[in-house]
């Protein structure tokens, strides 16, 4: 089953527009979620909205948005109000400028959709879109009305597709040199720089998604399968926790060592991927 697009919109070069879709990057479906339970009755329970003042439960139809204006005043918005809010790029992302991907930092990325046509009519328009940026290898900026908020995004092309990430507004995002300012400057030991150096070269890996496996996501399974079963909850493993290093410069040299003598990885792809499943089945 094809998964619900996140919006439909158009996507549009000068003059050349062609209808497209936005599909989630990330699924959330495979995560262990809980429900919320009476512990008497073991019966699901659900949220109600109370009034603030009285405490009574509001009837179906009552709740309504408010915007506070000042110290307890609200203006009361209707939802159709909300959604009659509209500007272009509620439903057409224009693309104003084009930038190298890589002149964009790293803080200001969010979050990645997909971008496909969204009828066989607009996927000659598309693929004249995505090829063009294909040729010059750049990125277009623009702009998206998502979860009833405004959004830059940068849309890059990614196989047969497009590939779109939110970005954030730069008043959102904190600046590292406020963060990192009382970061001490440290005069470093040139051998010890040496020595992790070759531990970094030791450690070289390639990248491979397969090979993440989530081991919390694994514990919760485990716990889960234990309960169905009727036993005790698996007793939690007292892991040990770090501490400051007094030697360095030993610390580096038996981090070389042990690195030295590890064994190679196998680069196995898709394992961390079948261990959480056959966990979840067996749960």
């Amino acid at each position: 089953m094809a998964p619900r697009p996140a919006w439909r919109g158009y996507l549009k070069l000068s003059l050349v527009t062609c209808a497209v879709e936005l599909t989630n990057v990330v699924t959330q479906a495979e995560k262990v979620s809980f429900r919320v339970l009476n512990r008497k009755t073991g019966n699901t329970v659900k949220r109600v909205y109370v009034d603030s003042a009285s405490g009574k439960p509001l009837d179906e139809g009552d709740e309504i948005k408010g915007y506070e204006i000042g110290d307890g005043d609200f203006v009361q918005i209707e939802e159709e109000e909300i959604e009659a809010v509209q500007i272009e790029s509620s439903h057409t992302m224009s693309l104003d400028g084009f930038i190298e991907k890589s002149s964009i930092q790293q803080i200001y990325l969010d979050a990645p959709y997909y971008v496909t046509p969204a009828d066989e009519v607009s996927e000659e328009a598309f693929a004249v879109i995505r090829d063009a940026m294909a040729a010059k290898k750049t990125a277009g900026l623009a702009r998206i009305v998502l979860y009833r908020r405004e959004r830059p995004v940068v849309i890059e092309p990614l196989g047969k597709g497009l590939l779109l990430t939110t970005l954030r507004y730069g008043d959102t995002v904190r600046r590292p040199e406020i963060v990192f300012g009382d970061i001490k400057t440290v005069k470093t030991d040139a051998e010890m720089i040496r020595l992790a150096e070759h531990i970094v070269d030791e450690k070289q890996a390639g990248f491979d998604p397969s090979e993440f496996e989530d081991k919390y996501e694994n514990s919760l399974i485990e716990l889960v399968r234990a309960k169905k079963a009727g036993k005790k909850a698996p007793k939690a493993k007292a892991e040990p926790r770090p501490s400051n290093v007094v030697n360095l410069f030993d610390a580096l040299k038996k981090s070389l060592s042990s690195e030295a003598g590890a064994p190679a990885k196998t680069g196995r792809p898709g394992k961390g991927a079948k261990s959480k499943a056959a966990r979840r089945k067996s749960a």
